[in-house]
């Protein structure tokens, strides 16, 4: 510890001797010493250590620590209250060592008890889609305005959590598509979008209109595609946009259309069906979105975009 270490109440500790010297703490007898000059300059300080030991031989495999699971803010009394477990004739019941087992009083609340299912769901949904624990947050935030209004009764919980989780990637710019939420969820895409829509005329909330950059990053990441066919799709399906060339199409459909042709023109050709795969689309969609880019395929390259197969080259369709 530094030579200004913090005592009791507060305090700054520190070497009378040597004041710039810093402190050693010995934790097992709760001194501040020098290293100077041995000088213990404050006792008594407190071991926020755990209170347990553990060793990998030991046949009992529990792990007794000081305090219990995290506090969480959207349940009532923020998820800290026990009780102590009565036995069958009213006695305490312990463990093999005779100390008292403690059970969570919130067990016996159903509507806590839904809240923490639909966190467990969310928090299963963004491990499987690998996205930080902020999307967990906001997403656990909206399920519960959702669940406090009770404006959604009689809709599955599961459901409104996976819409939850699309619209905490959306209001966080890392946007996810119907599709792979459903993937990897137990709900149909036709049900997450209906719950989604509900939801946002509940909260009275909106959302950021989703643009092919969104996905572009991702999903050429996840084909091993190069910066330069990339910059190169990014620039097809923003021109592409523009010059509306792809009316009605979907923003995935047109990413994926325009990293296809990026890729016939480069020495990373991918197939319809690889980028399909990786995008949610089927081959037809992609197909559609490229057959109306194609005839102005010349005025959608960045000019600077280097060409392994000339554009007279590449597929019709």
């Amino acid at each position: 510890m530094a030579s200004g270490s913090k005592g009791p109440r507060g305090t700054t500790l520190y070497c009378p001797e040597h004041p710039d010297a810093p402190l050693v703490e010995d934790y097992h007898a709760g001194d501040m010493i020098c290293p100077e000059c041995g000088l213990v300059v404050g006792d008594r300080v407190v071991d926020v250590g755990t209170e347990w030991r553990t060793f990998s031989n030991d046949k009992n495999q529990k792990d007794p620590c000081r305090v219990g699971a995290a506090e969480n803010p959207l349940l009532d009394g923020g998820d800290l209250s026990t009780m102590i477990a009565p036995g069958a004739m009213g006695e305490t019941i312990t463990d093999e060592h005779g100390k008292p087992v403690y059970r969570n009083r919130r067990t016996l609340n159903s509507s806590d008890r839904a809240l923490m299912t639909a966190f467990r769901e969310i928090s299963q949904i963004a491990d499987r889609l690998n996205l930080p624990k902020m999307i967990v947050d906001r997403a656990n935030t909206l399920f519960k305005q959702v669940h406090d209004g009770k404006s959604l009764k009689g809709r599955s919980n599961d459901a409104v959590a996976a819409a939850c989780m699309y619209i905490a990637c959306r209001q966080e710019s890392v946007p996810r598509t119907f599709k792979e939420i459903c993937g990897v969820s137990k709900i149909s895409k036709k049900e997450i979008g209906r719950v989604f829509k509900l939801i946002l005329k509940t909260l009275e909330t909106n959302v950021d209109l989703i643009t092919t950059g969104d996905f572009m990053s991702r999903f050429c990441s996840n084909l091993n595609l190069p910066h330069s066919v990339q910059k190169a799709a990014t620039s097809i399906a923003k021109k592409a946009v523009e010059k509306d060339l792809v009316p009605g199409r979907s923003p995935v459909s047109v990413a994926a259309a325009a990293i296809y042709m990026a890729s016939q023109a480069s020495e990373h050709r991918k197939s319809q069906k690889e980028i399909g795969d990786i995008a949610g689309v089927a081959e037809v969609t992609i197909r559609q979105s490229y057959k109306l880019m194609y005839p102005k395929a010349h005025d959608l390259f960045p000019e600077d975009f280097k060409f392994a197969i000339p554009i007279e080259q590449l597929p019709a369709q």
